[in-house]
C-alpha cells in the first residue's frame, strides 16, 4: 500500500465510473444498424463474455486489492514479462480509445445548438480541436485529483440516463402510436451467422461491455473495496445491460436501420422522435447530456489507466518518473501528463489522410486487438486463482474463449472500407505497438 494514495471512491462513485466508462452510446449505434438481430447478438456477449468478466475481477480483486489491477494480477501469477506486457498493452490501447470516444463526443456536441452545425461531423480541423481542447481539460482536472475528477465521473453517469431515458420512453410512445420505424419480423431476430460482418459486430459489443477492471486499478484509492468492489460490479452490471438492449430496440423503434449515424444517430434518433411530439426542446437537452456522458467517460478511461504506467514506473520498467506523485495533490501527475501528450498526437493522426468515419472503424478495430489481449491474460489468471471452484473454472475458460474469437473477428474489414488498407493499419499497427513493448521490457530489464 502507497501511503501517500487517498481512499477517496465510494460504493457509488465505482457504480457511476462503471456506467460511464463502459456505455459506449456508440456501441448502441452499432447495433441498431445491425437491426433486430443484434439484440440475441448482446444476450450472446452477455453471457459469455460479461458476466465472466465479472466473476473473474471479484476473485481477482479480492486477491489481489493492489493499485494497478490488471497489471498486478498478471505480473503476481505469471511473472513480469507477462505482467509488462499485459500493462503495456492496457495502456497503449487507450491511448487509442481516448480519439475514437472524442471523435464520437466531438460529433454529438454539436447538436447541442440543433442541427445548424451538423455539417461539422466530417469537419476534420474541428474534430480534432475539440478533441485536444477537451483532452487538456480532462487531464489538468484529473491532476488536480480524483476528490475532483470522481465528480466529472459521477455527473457523466447520471448523463447517461437522461438521452437514454428520454430515448426508451419516446420510443415506446412512438410504438404504440405509429410503429416501429424500421418493420418488424420474428425472422430478423435470428442473427446471420454465415454472414463474417455478424461476427464481427459480435466482437465490437464484446468490446462494449468491457471495462469492469478499470475501478481495480484505483485498488487502493477505494474505500472497504473488498465490499464495494463486487457489489459496484452487480450494481452497475444490471444497468449497462439494460441501457444496451432497451436502447437498441429504442433506436429500431425511431429511425429505419439504413439511416441511423455512426457518429450522431442518438441525437438523431431523439430529435426525430421528439419533434413528433412537439418537444423539439428534448433533443437538444439529450445532446448536453451526452457531451457530458462523454467528458465522464473520458475522464474515468484517463483517471484509470494513468495507473498503470504509474505502477510500471514504481517497477522500473518504465522510466521511474512515471511514479512520482505530485507533491501538493497526490496524484500520478507524470503519467497523466505523459498520457495527454501520446493522445494528442494519436488525436492527429486519427484524422490525417481519411474521413473521420473511416479513421474511427480503423482504431476501433485496432483497440479492440490491443485491449483484448491483457484480458486473455486476466482471465487465464481467473481460471488459476478460482480453479477451486467450478465457477471460477468457467469463468476463466469462457471469458478466455469468448475474448479469443472477438480479436479473430476483430479482423474482418467492415463494409465500405478499402480491406487491404484496413488490414494493414490494424494488424501492422498491432505488430508495432506490441513489438515495441517487448524491446522496452529487454531494454529495462539488462
Amino acid at each position: 500500500m502507497n501511503p501517500s494514495l487517498k481512499r477517496t471512491l465510494g460504493l457509488w462513485d465505482l457504480v457511476f465510473m462503471n456506467i460511464v466508462a463502459i456505455v459506449g452510446l456508440r456501441w448502441l449505434l452499432t447495433a441498431a444498424r445491425t437491426g433486430y438481430s443484434s439484440l440475441i447478438l448482446w444476450g450472446l456477449a452477455l453471457a459469455v463474455f460479461f458476466i465472466p468478466q465479472g466473476y473473474a475481477i471479484h476473485i481477482l480483486s479480492r486477491k489481489y486489492p493492489q493499485e494497478g489491477g490488471i497489471y498486478v494480477w498478471t505480473r503476481e501469477l505469471f511473472g513480469s514479462k507477462h505482467g509488462f506486457m499485459a500493462g503495456w498493452c492496457y495502456w497503449i490501447n487507450n491511448l487509442i480509445y481516448y480519439p475514437a470516444l472524442l471523435m464520437f463526443l466531438a460529433g454529438n456536441a454539436l447538436f447541442i445548438f440543433g442541427s445548424r452545425y451538423a455539417h461539422l461531423t466530417d469537419d476534420r480541423l474541428y474534430i480534432a480541436l475539440f478533441s485536444l481542447i477537451m483532452l487538456w481539460l480532462v487531464i489538468l482536472i484529473n491532476v488536480r485529483g480524483l476528490s475532483l475528477g470522481k465528480w466529472i465521473h459521477n455527473f457523466g453517469g447520471i448523463g447517461v440516463w437522461i438521452p437514454i431515458g428520454a430515448l426508451i420512453a419516446l420510443a415506446f410512445a412512438y410504438l404504440i402510436k405509429e410503429g416501429p420505424a424500421e418493420p418488424f419480423r420474428w425472422r430478423a431476430l435470428v442473427p446471420e451467422f454465415s454472414n463474417s460482418s455478424t461476427w464481427s459486430f459480435w466482437a465490437t459489443m464484446c468490446f462494449g461491455f468491457a471495462g469492469l477492471e478499470l475501478m481495480s486499478l484505483l485498488g487502493e484509492e477505494i474505500k472497504k473495496p473488498l465490499r464495494n468492489i463486487p457489489r459496484a460490479i452487480v450494481i452497475s452490471g444490471i444497468a449497462i445491460t439494460a441501457v444496451y438492449v432497451l436502447g437498441t430496440f429504442a433506436l429500431l423503434v425511431a429511425l429505419p436501420k439504413s439511416e441511423i449515424g455512426l457518429l450522431a444517430g442518438i441525437v438523431q434518433s431523439i430529435g426525430t422522435l421528439s419533434e413528433h411530439f412537439d418537444l423539439a426542446w428534448l433533443g437538444i437537452l439529450s445532446a448536453l447530456f451526452i457531451a457530458l456522458s462523454g467528458v465522464g467517460g473520458v475522464s474515468a478511461w484517463i483517471a484509470g489507466v494513468a495507473r498503470v504506467p504509474f505502477v510500471i514506473g514504481l517497477d522500473r520498467y518504465l522510466p521511474s518518473a512515471l511514479g512520482k506523485l505530485h507533491p501538493k495533490w497526490q496524484t500520478p501527475h507524470v503519467s497523466l501528463l505523459v498520457q495527454g501528450g501520446l493522445t494528442t498526437l494519436f488525436i492527429l493522426f486519427s484524422v490525417v489522410g481519411s474521413t473521420v468515419e473511416e479513421a474511427y472503424l480503423v482504431l476501433l478495430d485496432a483497440e479492440i486487438i490491443l485491449y483484448f489481449i491483457p484480458y486473455l491474460y486476466m482471465f487465464a489468471a481467473a481460471y488459476r486463482v478460482g480453479k477451486a471452484n467450478w465457477r471460477g473454472r468457467w469463468a476463466g475458460i469462457l471469458g478466455f474463449t469468448a475474448t479469443a474469437l472477438a480479436m479473430l473477428f476483430a479482423l474482418i474489414p467492415p463494409e465500405g472500407v478499402n480491406a487491404l488498407m484496413f488490414e494493414v493499419k490494424v494488424i501492422g499497427g498491432t505488430v508495432v505497438f506490441v513489438g515495441s513493448g517487448m524491446l522496452i521490457y529487454w531494454r529495462r530489464k539488462k
